[in-house]
């Protein structure tokens, strides 16, 4: 398996981040704020309805009269219809908001993976890319299209449910609320030690997939070698460190969840102790006199209230794990590429995605290295003061030792690799020069032919892979170009 070890995150919750995500889904913001609006208009039905209930009990129940039921069944029907409506709009809107960010999430890293050159690919596992485009990036399209918009449910019923408390009896909703401060001192404890298991989880997961695609892409040479007992060793090692990292994750959820549940029943036991001895011994509460529907609507709040404290404190968990993803995704699409064409090249030329190809000069002269010295990063130089010409149409060969800098040459001239020194020119077909910097990277490659040693093979026909250069070309183009290479005859035996 590869030593490759990934970056480490050690940043707090960094709001800073959900901001750059929240922007990659711009074109989903009118559909976020309409989950905004149905969720607020939820959060505020549900602080209605144990006024209605209040009320049912203490004019109905208490007073054994039937007197404007049918008015307050018709109330609590049309109340219940908008809620319904409500719900299905969010759900909707929801599912909207997940599967669009996952979309453009995997658009944006696939185009940004386009872009990137050689060098980022020689230090940079494939199974880590996959990673995260495909777990990283599902779990991130979760968070923001379910668990923020749960977020905004809890903030504006907790609001207006504390409102709501202090106006039946400030005091008593006061003492209530008490348990917040210590909630807040709690969550801040937990989310240093969740974050930094789910980082470590995310980060075991990378690795995990990293040996499946090693696995599966060098099993002939695993077989060769008789490597099979080691790489299990080797991923075995892996897979318990995540395990590892997973149950401590899991473990300080769960453990973060229990103490709310605990601190918000002490606080509704204490309500129903004070609130039952008023209606039953007639006592005031903190000067307030209280009636069975008035106790049973507070004991609603008191319980109700902690139900969005303990979905937020929930939410904050599941943002802990979200955030190694979403620094891991935010990390490979702000990854600047090595080799980049200037702005003044590119306002001539196009770039990658909008090419002006009216403008680029037809390259088919003369190719010149001029003292040119190159090494790979952290590497020895491959190349030092190296000169080469080579004439339009003529052919050579270049041998030399493995290592010797052969391949080294031919990424040079298609700039998959920038010079460190000295300069590589074409001459186009009015005889001028043209350094390869001096035009773009997809000009320059859409003009030259290259047969690679070792070639991939995308899944289709052999057509559509001889095609996949110039998808416009006729079978006809196709089939002479294979008869140009010799492999016509062995292609129709297949």
């Amino acid at each position: 398996m590869q030593s490759f070890q990934e970056q480490d995150y050690t940043k707090r919750f960094d709001l800073s981040l959900w901001r750059k995500l929240i922007k990659v889904a711009k074109p989903y913001h009118k559909n976020l704020i309409a989950v905004v609006l149905f969720m607020a208009v939820s959060a505020i039905i549900d602080v209605i309805m144990p006024n209605m209930n209040a009320y049912a009990i203490d004019v109905f129940i208490a007073n054994h009269s039937t007197a404007g039921l049918v008015g307050f069944v018709v109330a609590y029907a049309l109340l219940t219809a908008v809620q319904v409506a409500t719900i299905f709009g969010f759900l909707r809107q929801c599912g909207i908001v997940e599967t669009g960010t996952c979309y453009l999430i995997r658009k944006l890293g696939f185009q940004k993976l386009q872009e990137l050159p050689f060098s980022y690919y020689d230090r940079m596992p494939v199974g880590y890319l996959m990673s995260r485009l495909t777990n990283d990036t599902q779990r991130l399209a979760d968070t923001i299209g379910w668990s923020l918009v749960d977020l905004c449910w809890g903030a504006v019923y907790l609001v207006a449910c504390a409102v709501r408390m202090l106006t039946i009896n400030w005091r008593l909703g006061l003492i209530v609320m008490l348990v917040l401060p210590p909630l807040a001192v709690i969550s801040w404890k937990f989310q240093k030690a969740i974050l930094a298991a789910y980082r470590q989880v995310r980060k075991n997961n990378s690795q995990i997939t990293a040996g499946f695609n090693e696995g599966i892409n060098g099993a002939k040479t695993t077989k060769t070698l008789v490597r099979e007992e080691l790489n299990i060793q080797e991923f075995e090692t892996v897979s318990a460190s995540m395990r590892s990292a997973s149950i401590r994750a899991a473990t300080l959820s769960n453990l973060f969840l229990p103490i709310v549940v605990s601190l918000g029943s002490l606080a509704t036991a204490y309500a129903l102790w004070q609130g039952g001895n008023s209606v039953i011994v007639g006592t005031h509460v903190f000067g307030v006199a209280m009636t069975v529907g008035t106790l049973t609507m507070f004991i609603n709040y008191t319980v109700s209230f902690f139900q969005p404290v303990r979905d937020i404190a929930r939410i904050f968990a599941e943002l802990q794990s979200a955030q190694a993803a979403a620094e891991r995704v935010i990390s490979l699409l702000e990854t600047e590429p090595d080799i980049v064409d200037s702005p003044e090249v590119v306002a001539q030329y196009g770039d990658n995605f909008h090419p002006k190809t009216e403008n680029w000069p037809k390259l088919i002269g003369d190719i010149d290295f001029e003292d040119v010295t190159f090494r790979y990063k952290e590497g020895e130089k491959v190349l030092e003061h190296f000169n080469l010409h080579i004439q339009h149409g003529q052919t050579i060969a270049l041998v030399g030792e493995t290592g010797s800098g052969k391949s080294t040459i031919v990424n040079l001239l298609c700039r998959f690799y920038d010079l460190r020194s000295g300069s590589i020119t074409l001459t186009d077909e009015s005889g001028v020069k043209h350094d390869i910097t001096d035009v773009t990277l997809h000009s320059l490659r859409s003009q030259m032919g290259i047969m690679l040693q070792d070639s991939f093979i995308f899944s289709g026909t052999i057509l559509d892979n001889i095609r996949y250069g110039r998808l416009d070309a006729t079978d006809e183009e196709v089939i002479e170009t294979a008869k140009m290479v010799s492999a016509h005859r062995f292609i129709m035996r297949l």
